[in-house]
């Protein structure tokens, strides 16, 4: 049990040194994320359609 207290005293202790994103940082980083996202599902998106229009013209054969 000593030990998980122990454990636990010393990750309270790490987290006072973390410096932390403030609100504006988190939201800014937030819609990064998610325009990235976007943008790589929409171009992932268009690749499989391109690649199954192209299969499906082979197996049509």
């Amino acid at each position: 049990m000593s030990k998980i207290t122990e454990y636990i005293k010393e990750t309270k202790a790490e987290l006072k040194h973390v410096i932390w994103p403030s609100k504006e940082q988190t939201i800014f980083f937030t819609i990064i994320v998610v325009v990235l996202s976007v943008l790589i599902a929409y171009f992932l998106g268009v690749f499989d359609f391109i690649f199954l229009q192209g299969l499906q013209k082979v197996i049509s054969f």
